[in-house]
């Protein structure tokens, strides 16, 4: 390709200052009446030219290929029942016809799973951005259309998109929507989950419009049943029955229709609750005012998710001082609605330093025993006071509590120490400072002597190895006992403290029976490739094995390992999402695997919506593997760029005809000298032409 262009010699302000000074002097000529003034016209035009320096630039340009862009959606949809080998047949036929048209290049993008779904329009916008605009003759995706990235998608493309939907016509898929599911709930209180059941596709009529059964258990219990019509949303209450996770596993029947539904992945949901408490009701009763009072009050008042009532006795009733008796409390304390009729709205009750001085009586601590028996929970901190007469083990309480005093003090320091059985109980392992074999905390001053009962866990001993923390269940509920009043010296730093707050959070929380701080407890763990490692805790030397039931009904026995501490733990790799039930004894557990991608599950049937405003701002088409797989030709652009064939349908492609340009040269549009005799040739013209006109009028004259 050859085209003009100009090299002036001197700036072009100047060049166009002479030429027009060139042109006025022809044009004086005329107006005189010379003869020669087109020539000097001409002459000035030449010089002009010359001095604009004209140049050919000749350049090499080489034909370039078209480009078509071929992008596989290999998500995980695509693996559902004949899907996979027909959108590998049909990729494999396009490139092949693709590759046969000549000056045709193939660039073929495989789109994986990710964990936000298909995200096919982040691969048409970067498979377009990575070619060159004027190269791009066409963009097929071979998908079931299924687009999770939407607002990704490009408006337009310089060439036609075309669409080959894979799947069939007469696929048909039943859902389960969870449209709101709460993360947490009250114990004991009713949440709502709301769902619907979806039919999509081709539903087969003889269960279009049926009722679908729907089945729903909390922690693996009796299911409920209900009915539920595709389309309708209802609410269904589920109750969490305690604190921690509770799993709610909710399943539709599979239908026996033909053709058979898609996938059944998507006809069950696992919902995970947090069963907490509304507020814990903490009693506290403190038998006087001493100096540990106020970090059990600390403690308490400093979680906002307990409701403290604090009962303290600031004057024991025998002392003679003549103050009337219904003037001995600050405020009418409400004793009888507390032990009485209210005790069960307690979650805690605690003992600090209590003695037996005829201020509760008798019945109210029966009530208090009975309550411990149907599931409440009591804690005792003692002082000099179990040593003696008026010890709380001496009242109606003393058979629930878990050790019984001797009636001796032990009034020594002490470091407190944790017992092989505390180094496993959730209560006390893990404390900060008791890493070593002697804990890095201060000393304590005093405690009592007890003999622990059987069955009871002594979790940590004091001086002369005497038990300092115990712990027992009763019946329903549950006990705890600290034999020294001592634990505020931890509080103020003596001898560099302890950890105070960690210890009495514990044992006031274990008390209430929070799941983290179970004894006996098993747990799992679902990893991003669905491995799940189950761990088992004991106070016991061995666990295990633990039988896993798999979402298929099949089971298989995992053998734990030994990590210390009473912990236990064994991993296995899920082979399908669902749910699986591990247990161990009375132990079960309810854990979820979901499927590798599974949004990808959610709507199954192919359907090329999200794309269609793509393929018809680019002149495209949508085409179905399942008519067969269309042959590819290249058609003008602004021609149709789809149709029927003899024997199969065809998409289109336009060739683009982009070239390259390899190499250029530049030359003169004529040589110096050239220009210089075209110059003085126009001015000698003008001269002999004027010169002979004035030859003429001498003769005429003479």
């Amino acid at each position: 390709m050859t085209a003009l262009a100009f090299d002036p010699l001197l700036p072009w302000a100047a060049v166009g200052a002479l030429g027009a000074l060139g042109l006025l002097a022809a044009a004086v000529a005329w107006w005189r009446g010379l003869r020669g003034w087109g020539f000097r016209g001409l002459a000035a035009l030449a010089l002009t030219a010359a001095l604009a320096g004209p140049v050919l630039d000749s350049g090499i340009r080489r034909s370039l290929s078209d480009i078509v862009i071929l992008i596989e959606d290999a998500s995980a949809s695509q693996t559902l029942p004949g899907r996979a080998e027909q959108a590998r047949a049909g990729v494999d036929a396009l490139a092949a016809s693709v590759g046969a048209l000549p000056g045709t290049e193939l660039r073929r993008i495989r789109l994986g799973d990710d964990p936000d779904g298909t995200l096919l329009g982040a691969a048409l916008t970067q498979a377009l951005a990575a070619e060159p605009e004027g190269r791009v003759a066409g963009v097929i995706a071979v998908t079931d259309g299924r687009a999770h990235d939407p607002a990704a998608i490009p408006a337009g493309a310089p060439a036609p998109v075309h669409v080959v939907l894979t799947g069939q016509p007469a696929d048909w898929d039943r859902r389960l929507v969870i449209d709101e599911a709460p993360a947490f709930g009250l114990i004991g209180q009713p949440v709502t989950i709301r769902l619907r059941i979806e039919d999509q596709g081709a539903v087969p009529p003889a269960i279009a419009g049926g009722a679908a059964t729907l089945r729903l258990s909390i922690d693996g219990a009796d299911e409920q049943v209900l009915a539920v019509p595709p389309g309708v949303v209802i609410d269904v209450p589920v109750t969490p029955a305690h604190a921690g996770q509770n799993v709610v596993s909710a399943r539709i029947d599979p239908p026996e229709a033909a053709p058979a539904q898609l996938t059944d992945l998507n006809d069950t949901a696992v919902i995970q609750i947090e069963g907490v408490r509304d507020r814990l009701r903490v009693l506290l009763v403190s038998g006087e005012p001493h100096a540990g009072e106020r970090t059990w009050r600390n403690l308490l008042k400093s979680d906002t998710n307990v409701d403290l009532v604090h009962f303290t006795i600031l004057r024991p009733p025998d002392k003679m001082d003549g103050v009337p008796i219904e003037e001995l409390a600050l405020i009418a304390f409400p004793t009888d609605a507390l032990f009485r009729d209210r005790i069960g709205d307690f979650d805690l009750i605690i003992f600090d330093r209590y003695r037996i001085r005829g201020i509760l009586p008798a019945d109210y601590l029966e009530n208090i025993r009975r309550y411990v028996e149907e599931g409440g929970a009591v804690l005792v901190a003692s002082g000099p006071e179990m040593a003696g007469v008026e010890s709380l083990h001496l009242s109606p309480l003393g058979p629930v509590l878990p050790g019984r005093p001797t009636g001796r003090m032990l009034e020594q320091p002490f470091r407190p120490a944790l017992t092989d059985a505390g180094r496993r109980h959730p209560v006390t392992a893990g404390l900060p400072g008791a890493e070593g074999a002697q804990p890095a905390w201060g000393r304590w001053l005093r405690m009592g002597e007890i003999i622990p009962d059987a069955g009871a866990e002594v979790l940590m001993t004091g001086a002369a190895d005497q038990p300092l923390l115990v712990v027992n269940r009763v019946g329903k509920g549950r006990v705890a006992l600290l034999t020294s009043d001592q634990v505020w010296l931890w509080d103020r730093g003596f001898e560099g403290g302890g950890p105070q707050l960690e210890l009495l959070r514990r044992v006031a929380h274990w008390s209430m029976k929070e799941p983290e701080l179970e004894e006996e407890s098993l747990s799992a763990q679902v990893a991003a490739d669905r491995t799940v490692t189950v761990t088992r805790h004991t106070m016991g030397d061995s666990a295990g094995p633990v039988t896993v039931a798999g979402p298929d009904g099949q089971t298989r026995t995992l053998a734990l390992t030994d990590e210390g501490d009473g912990r236990f733990a064994a991993s296995f790799a899920a082979d399908r999402p669902g749910l699986y039930r591990l247990a161990d004894g009375d132990l079960t557990r309810l854990v979820a695997v979901a499927a590798a991608a599974p949004r990808e599950f959610e709507e199954t049937v192919a359907d090329p919506a999200a794309l269609a405003g793509l393929v018809e701002a680019t002149g495209g088409s949508v085409a179905r593997l399942s008519d067969g797989v269309p042959g590819v030709r290249a058609v003008r652009a602004g021609r149709p760029a789809a149709g029927m064939g003899v024997a199969a349908p065809w998409i289109g492609i336009t060739p683009r005809g982009a070239q390259s340009v390899e190499g250029t040269t530049r030359r003169p549009l004529m040589p110096q000298w050239a220009w210089l005799a075209l110059i003085a040739g126009l001015a000698l013209a003008a001269w002999l032409v004027e010169g002979g006109r004035l030859r003429g009028r001498v003769q005429d004259q003479g």
